[in-house]
This record gives C-alpha cells, sequence and structure tokens, in this order.
C-alpha cells in the first residue's frame, strides 16, 4: 500500500476502507477481517456508524501489529464544543479498544442553518482537537464536510491546520473550489462516497472508459480521485469488491480521460449540502 505524507509528517495509506452504512456486529466485523486479509491498512470509521466496537474487535482478532495500520474516527455533531468533543473521543477510543487514533474529525460543521454562532461552536470544537493533538492521543487532526468558506473561516482561529478534510468527492461532483483551498493550504481532500455510494456506475461514459480500459467503473472512479491528489474511501461488504478496490494498477487513465471525467454534468451527489444539512 502506498502512502501519502500528511502537512504534519504523518504517513497515511492512499487508499481507505470505508465503512459507512456497515451495521454493527457480525457485518461490520468481517467486512472488516476481509479488507485487512485483501491489504489494506487504513480503516476508515465515525462515532455516528455505531460500529466502532466491532471494527476494533475486528482490527485486534486480526493480530495485525497496531502501528502498522492507520484508523480514523469522527466527532458527531451533537458532541460539538470543548468538553462534550473530550469526552465523545474517550468513548470513542474505549469502543475502537485503541490508546490513541491515527486521525480524528469533525465530522460535520455546524453549519448557519442551525445555529447563529456556527463559527464560534466549530472553533471551540476544533480547540479540543488541537488539545488531542498536542497530547499524543491522536496522529493527525482533521475536518469532514467543511466547504470552501467554512473552511477559510476555521482557518482564522486554528493553531493547528487541519491535516484532512474529507468530503463528498466523485465523478459528477467534484467541489473544485473546497479541493483547490485545500490543496492550496495543503490539506488533504478525502473522498467519502468515492463511487457515488453506487449511484454513477451505470453512468455511460464511465462504462464506455471502463470497457475500454478492461476494468470496472468502481476501479476508474478510484484511481481518477487519486490522479486529482485525492484519497479515495471506497466502502464494500462483498469479498470480491474488497479486493477489487485495490487493483488499479492494471490501466492508466490519460489526459484526455481525466478531462472527460472532470467534464461530467453533476451526477450522484447524496442530496446533503454541509451548509443547510439539519442533522
Amino acid at each position: 500500500m502506498k502512502s501519502i505524507q500528511l502537512n504534519n509528517g504523518t504517513e497515511i495509506p492512499s487508499i481507505g476502507f470505508g465503512t459507512w452504512q456497515i451495521p454493527d456486529g457480525d457485518e461490520a466485523y468481517q467486512a472488516v477481517r476481509e479488507a485487512l486479509d485483501a491489504g489494506y491498512t487504513h480503516i476508515d470509521t465515525a462515532a455516528i456508524y455505531g460500529n466502532e466496537k466491532s471494527i476494533g474487535k475486528a482490527i485486534k482478532d486480526s493480530g495485525i501489529d497496531r502501528h502498522s495500520l492507520f484508523v480514523t474516527t469522527k466527532l458527531w455533531n451533537t458532541e460539538r464544543g470543548y468538553d462534550k468533543t473530550i469526552a465523545a473521543f474517550e468513548k470513542s477510543l474505549n469502543d475502537l479498544q485503541m490508546n490513541y487514533v491515527d486521525l480524528y474529525l469533525i465530522h460535520w460543521p455546524a453549519n448557519e442553518t442551525q445555529f447563529e454562532h456556527w463559527a464560534k461552536i466549530n472553533a471551540d470544537t476544533w480547540r479540543a482537537f488541537e488539545d488531542l493533538y498536542e497530547k499524543g492521543k491522536v496522529k493527525a487532526i482533521g475536518v469532514s464536510n467543511f466547504p470552501k468558506d467554512y473552511l477559510e473561516k476555521l482557518l482564522e482561529t486554528a493553531k493547528v491546520v487541519p491535516a484532512v478534510n474529507q468530503i463528498e468527492f466523485h465523478p459528477g461532483y467534484l467541489q473544485k473550489d473546497t479541493v483547490a483551498l485545500c490543496q492550496s493550504n495543503g490539506i488533504l481532500v478525502e473522498a467519502w462516497s468515492p463511487l457515488g455510494s453506487g449511484r454513477i456506475l451505470q453512468d455511460e461514459t464511465l462504462l464506455e472508459l471502463a470497457k475500454e480500459k478492461n476494468t470496472s467503473v468502481g476501479q476508474i472512479c478510484i484511481k481518477f480521485a487519486l490522479s486529482q491528489g485525492i484519497l479515495p474511501l471506497p466502502k464494500s461488504t462483498n469479498p470480491d469488491n474488497i479486493k477489487r478496490n485495490l487493483v488499479i494498477d492494471s490501466f492508466d487513465l490519460t489526459e484526455d480521460d481525466i478531462e472527460t471525467i472532470r467534464s461530467l454534468p453533476e451526477i450522484g451527489f447524496s442530496g446533503s449540502n454541509p451548509k443547510t444539512v439539519a442533522f
């Protein structure tokens, strides 16, 4: 597994295994065991996914040295603010059966639709993240679903520049302004739903490109994200697809291929706008 260096020098594996919508229990446990067996060393979860306990158990039972793995989890929206963030982090750590996590993310920003003082809430939450980082409980800290202007506002008061912004990114939904801001500030963009949660797998342009390359649309999407300097987090519970999502070195995307993908109309957007979500 190749790696990418974050802005604080931490190495992160260049493809992660996403676990959103994988239920706690046997399904999450088996999916993570399959991913580890397939060669993934980067597992992404979140408190709200409800599967931290099963993921922690799968990692522990795998026998793989914890220090050779990269584990991300996220703070849920109800736990924003300094004190609640610290408590929520300790619960995640306990559920994962770990004494540190590699990356901790603010899952969604407090937004202007719900909160008059949204920027202060985000700043207070980030201050707790900085303290966790300074105490060595996390190797890197970052955000998730922060649009360009929200990230700019956070950077005004942040002592530590986020290492990561994990956003929805896939062919048909590129968030160009947010990506540009991140990359100009040394913030790695991670792509959740890099396959559009499966919604773009039947797009005719991508199907034709996949046929030409003798590969799958999913593999095209993963390769495309990497070509843009973005770390993809594909998710699957199918053992064959889990393996297949790592097999991306058998074909290349030309500059014309990449421009074709970048020119696709909006498709596959989840509908979750961070500025207006009510959760």
